[in-house]
């Protein structure tokens, strides 16, 4: 009997099977955006037990375990890692047909070589070899970095970051995967929460040594911080944002909203709205001045358990789907940039499924006709980051506009176990146009798809980007 994760996992047909053994399989990765600590990188980062990767900061697993019952001292709690451990074991025959349990097992197979299905019977036997592995001279973060074969890692970072870590690594010529920062100027816009935003003010004037005292001096330092950025090898940014914003606002409106801001007064929420459009839009400019790509993650309803937002914070699995309307916003904000002539390259992930059609169309309005692919309609990210979700993100895009110029997968992770979700990506796409082989809709020409494939799962990526330029 085949073990579940096996050669042929999620490949239907013998077209799905040649594609991605002979195409799709051996290709390096280029991760895009994650969200791993630079410093553990540097500094090599080592583990004492399987529960320190997979369960610190998890909160898919967090959420599944709550849902099974499974109290909290076993998710954020104080509970010991074996508990922890337990308790997800006891989670995972009750999670079939949630994602977690193909992650889980492709995880174990991949980098323990584990084929046992993990339950309440299999958990101590898993756990003990699982920590055995781990605490081998081997394994280490830059070695499963390597042992899945990635080329480049693009983190997620603060303009105020230092990036001494990113520097530190660039600097290690033994380590051979590009580290690179991303910029992510979310903080920038905050105006309507006012503590958040001039703590962030304050760290800003300190990095980049300017006082900020009106919009201009924010400006002067952002930019400043952008092209300090740029230096260290960022070529990409990022936005989380609930929705487009695209409201008019004048370089002086926002002056006066920011002074007032600044002054120690509450903004309206009408004046924040055109202030956060106005930076979201001076951001973009500099990102396209550039050549950098714009990501923006859109559509999360953040932090709707007020009771265990007060007790555990942000960020710990009480977010869910937003359902914000957008495509009149998004369409003027695009349109505002290219009649300037300043549309960055763009990818656009959107957290609600009733966008795709939206966003596989919106991309089409903005293409050059000279960058290919310009505009780029994310992979399913967060809640879509799975077999379903994927699966409606590849039909959009293939409908409406052109996947053979897609970027490809991304793991969005913290955990230096998620390159599996490449490998997921990838026969995920095999088997969709596998499946049209067989049903007749494209050709079968293995060397026409396979060349598409391997496009999408690194070509692309590696021209887009820019990385070994």
């Amino acid at each position: 009997m085949k073990p579940f994760i096996n050669d042929d996992f999620l490949l239907e047909g013998n077209p799905a099977r040649a594609l991605y053994h002979d195409f799709a399989e051996a290709m390096p990765i280029i991760d895009y955006h994650c969200h791993l600590p630079p410093a553990e990188i540097a500094a090599d980062k080592r583990w004492d037990s399987i529960t320190q990767i997979w369960l610190g900061g998890d909160h898919y697993k967090w959420r599944a375990m709550r849902s099974a019952g499974i109290a909290e001292r076993f998710c954020t709690g104080d509970a010991t890692d074996w508990e922890k451990f337990e308790k997800f074991a006891e989670l995972m025959p009750k999670a079939l047909r949630n994602p977690l349990y193909h992650w889980t097992h492709l995880e174990l197979s991949r980098y323990f070589g584990i084929d046992e299905l993990l339950c309440p019977e299999t958990a101590k036997e898993i756990y003990d070899e699982c920590n055995r592995v781990i605490r081998s001279k081997k394994f280490s973060c830059r070695s499963l970095m390597k042992q899945s074969k990635v080329e480049v890692s693009c983190t997620t970072d603060d303009p105020i970051d230092s990036l001494e870590h990113h520097i530190a690594i660039a600097k290690d010529k033994s380590f051979g995967v590009q580290v690179r920062p991303t910029w992510r100027p979310d903080k920038s816009w905050v105006i309507d929460k006012p503590e958040v935003f001039s703590a962030w003010l304050a760290r800003l004037e300190v990095i980049s040594g300017i006082e900020i005292a009106k919009l201009d001096d924010l400006l002067a330092a952002l930019r400043k911080r952008h092209d300090f950025f740029a230096a260290n090898g960022c070529k990409l940014s990022d936005r989380g944002v609930d929705t487009i914003w695209a409201e008019d606002c004048t370089r002086e409106e926002a002056a006066k909203i920011f002074a007032k801001s600044r002054g120690g007064k509450p903004v309206t929420a009408a004046e924040a709205l055109k202030y956060k459009s106005f930076m979201f839009h001076e951001l973009a400019v500099m990102d396209a001045e550039k050549g950098w790509t714009m990501q923006i993650h859109y559509g999360a309803l953040r932090s709707n358990n007020t009771r265990l937002f007060k007790k555990l914070g942000a960020d710990i699995g009480f977010d869910s789907i937003g359902d914000w309307p957008v495509a009149e916003a998004m369409a003027k904000f695009f349109d505002r940039l290219d009649q300037m002539g300043k549309v960055p390259k763009t990818i656009l992930y959107n957290l609600n499924p009733r966008d795709n059609e939206l966003i596989a169309t919106m991309i089409g309005n903005f293409q050059d006709g000279a960058t290919a692919g310009k505009m780029q309609f994310g992979s399913g990210w967060w809640f879509l980051d799975q077999l379903d979700g994927m699966t409606r993100q590849i039909e959009s895009l293939s409908q409406l506009g052109l996947l053979s110029q897609f970027v490809g997968m991304l793991t969005d992770s913290r955990s230096f176990l998620s390159y599996t979700r490449h490998e997921y990506f990838r026969r995920l796409l095999c088997n969709i146009l596998g499946r049209d082989i067989e049903r007749g809709l494209i050709p079968n020409d293995m060397k026409l798809v396979g060349a598409m494939v391997q496009d999408i799962s690194y070509r692309n990526a590696r021209k887009y980007f820019g990385f070994f330029d």
